[in-house]
């Protein structure tokens, strides 16, 4: 029974290798000869599954079907020849080599010869194979390093198979108790296969193995081992034990499953095995696809106000494992302190250091490893800090950030687990690309927060200019008062008008400090049936009358239309006001107003003779808000205001001018 777990994990094992390698994106011979090799290993690993009752033949059979490949791929890197498989069979001395297994699998089928030849066939094709092995690892030269997984890989197998068939040719038969730990032999020999084929750079094969995978498997691989010793340990107790020996076992066995459980919940013990395989088992320390995901996701977090700088602190402890720290901002001379995670904040003689810092990081852009400054400080040329302060600083490493060429302000970080890092060039690179995509987080977020900002006070200062354009439109009402005032105020007529006008301006006072009162309040609906040429007739006289050209209102045809009256009345007058400060005194402003029979729709026109406008600025400035030609005198929204007005009704804006011939503005309003 445990020889069937055996092959069924060497199946597994080399089943995974064979997906990992038909993933792989590169192609060539070495990918396909390697597909095939561990593809007839984990046939050969299935092999007692399907073959029914297990005799020599068969299993000489699966034998040298395995090694057949394996000798063709051993063949093809002899002279390092992976160009084409005809070019490798081309070569006689790959038939040399090829000629024993094929030898193998052929007799069994169909000879009947005594097993001690085949297990003499056996023990030659795993000293060929050995002796192979050592051809390519002095041939490797200054790749040797490269090769060495792959020469244990096969010299162990081999050296196994060695000793399987020379012991069944000693007694002969195959001792069943190697043919049994075959299985876990091959399974154990994986890594090795796996280091080699991402060591040998030339073979072209590029496959990924996950650091998470690898640490679970070695932790998986630990606890067998564990367990195993601790069955021994069982064993032997059951063995001298005595009575007791049943009572000491279970005992034993709770205790080595309950030490199990906790060496294995512990973070220190997992970050230490983690830190072992990337250090001795991957040529980069950090798995960079994995890390920048997973750094990506921590900040993905919808954050505002301060709990973005908490996120920015958890993405760099999260970036090195590591579990406390603070985030500084740098105002002046002085720190403001940001974010904290199981982080007291800093005495004073820290933050005397931290100045000190500050300083250095105006020079160099630097990440400090505490440690190396204490034991190295000649490294950190330039910084000039007491010593004997740095003791009382808790932290590892000082990390900082810039804004452009700026210091903007520092992150410190410590672990409290004795698994701290060596500050090597890789991790400095490292953490440099993360400072760079954390930062690029954290001002992208500032510079949002204040174009937020920015918009606010841009609505409200939209909201200030149409008011105070309203306002200049009042006090050109009661500048009319005033100048007509000293010639009829004894008039009665007069008199009853003015009171008219100041109620009416009162009434848009009013309206306008709502405005500014309730920002986001929605000013209500004044929509009614009017007559055009009447609001238009009432702002010629009212707003219009005491300036030159004094406007001509003409009408052809007219129907009443739903309108805001007020609002259509400060649109009338800011484009018959802009005519008349554009025409000389004896120019003319004409506003025609006529209904159109096939739109149903009221046609007003306002043209003049003046100075004219060019096409550019019709197109680029005209209606552009707060654009204006006037100086101080103007606010550049009555053109604005004009076209929104006529949008907003379904109507529309036309303007034609030539530069000193005139204008004309037509105004489309629906009339329904």
């Amino acid at each position: 029974m445990l020889a069937v777990w055996g092959y069924a994990a060497s199946a597994l094992g080399y089943a995974l290798l064979l997906l990992l390698l038909l993933t792989s994106r590169k192609s060539g011979l070495a990918k396909y000869l390697l597909i095939l090799a561990t593809a007839a290993t984990c046939v050969w690993s299935l092999s007692p599954f399907f073959i029914g009752e297990l005799t020599v033949e068969r299993l000489i059979v699966f034998d040298n079907v395995k090694q057949l490949f394996w000798l063709l791929f051993l063949a093809a890197c002899l002279k390092d020849n992976f160009t084409s498989l005809v070019g490798v069979l081309k070569r006689p001395e790959t038939w040399l080599i090829l000629a024993l297994p094929i030898t193998g699998v052929i007799i069994p089928l169909f000879l009947d010869i005594n097993d001690s030849w085949l297990f003499l066939l056996q023990t030659i094709l795993a000293l060929q194979v050995l002796v192979l092995l050592e051809i390519i690892y002095r041939q490797s030269g200054e790749n040797r390093w490269a090769f060495k997984p792959l020469i244990l890989y096969l010299g162990a197998t081999n050296l196994f198979e060695f000793v399987t068939f020379a012991n069944a040719l000693m007694v002969e038969q195959i001792d069943l108790t190697y043919i049994a730990a075959r299985g876990f032999i091959y399974t154990a020999m994986i890594p090795l296969l796996v280091l080699a084929i991402r060591r040998v750079q030339h073979w072209g094969v590029d496959i990924f193995v996950s650091r998470e995978v690898v640490l679970h498997s070695s932790l998986l691989l630990v606890a067998g081992c564990y367990l195993f010793v601790m069955s021994l340990i069982g064993y032997v107790v059951k063995y001298y034990g005595g009575e007791w020996s049943t009572s000491i076992q279970v005992a034993l066995i709770f205790l080595s499953l309950a030490l199990l459980a906790t060496v294995f919940l512990s973070t220190s013990f997992r970050t230490k095995v983690k830190v072992f395989i990337t250090k001795h088992f991957f040529a980069n320390q950090f798995d960079y696809r994995y890390e920048w995901v997973k750094l990506t996701k921590s900040l993905e977090s919808d954050q505002s106000g301060q709990a973005v700088y908490q996120t920015v602190l958890n993405a760099f402890l999260q970036a090195m494992d590591y579990q406390s720290g603070l985030l500084l901002k740098r105002v002046d001379s002085k720190v403001e302190y940001l974010a904290d995670e199981d982080a007291e904040p800093l005495c004073e003689e820290q933050l005397e250091v931290m100045r000190q810092f500050f300083a250095f990081f105006e020079q160099k852009n630097w990440i400090i490893d505490m440690a190396e400054l204490r034991t190295k400080p000649y490294v950190y040329e330039g910084l000039k800090v007491n010593h004997g302060t740095l003791n009382k600083i808790a932290f590892q490493l000082v990390i900082p950030m810039y804004r452009g060429d700026t210091l903007w302000g520092l992150v410190l970080m410590s672990n409290t687990n004795d698994t701290s890092r060596n500050l090597n060039w890789e991790l400095r690179d490292y953490l440099t690309a993360v400072t760079a995509q954390i930062t690029n987080f954290l001002f992208h977020h500032e510079a949002a927060k204040e174009v937020a900002e920015n918009a606010q006070f841009a609505a409200f200062t939209r909201m200030s200019a149409f008011v105070l354009h309203d306002l200049k439109n009042v006090l050109a009402q009661i500048d009319l008062i005033l100048c007509n005032a000293e010639q009829h105020k004894d008039n009665p007529e007069f008199i009853e008008d003015t009171f008219e006008t100041l109620h009416h301006t009162k009434a848009r006072m009013d309206k306008m400090l709502r405005q500014l009162s309730e920002k986001n309040a929605e000013p209500a609906s004044q929509h009614r049936l009017i007559n055009l040429s009447a609001c238009i007739e009432k702002v010629i006289e009212q707003r219009c009358a005491t300036y030159l050209p004094k406007p001509e209102l003409r009408i052809d045809s007219e129907v009443d239309v739903v309108l805001d009256q007020e609002k259509f009345a400060n649109v009338m007058y800011h484009l018959i006001s802009n005519a008349q400060q554009a025409t000389a005194d004896d120019g003319f402003v004409r506003i025609d107003v006529s209904h159109a029979p096939q739109s149903e729709n009221m046609v007003v026109t306002i043209s003049d003779n003046g100075s004219g406008m060019s096409k550019s600025f019709i197109q680029q400035r005209l209606f552009t808000p707060f654009d204006t030609t006037k100086g101080n005198a103007g606010m550049g929204i009555g053109a604005y205001d004009a076209k929104t007005f006529l949008e907003k009704i379904g109507g529309f804006l036309h303007v034609q001018s030539e530069e000193n011939v005139g204008t004309v503005f037509t105004l489309n309003i629906p009339a329904n």
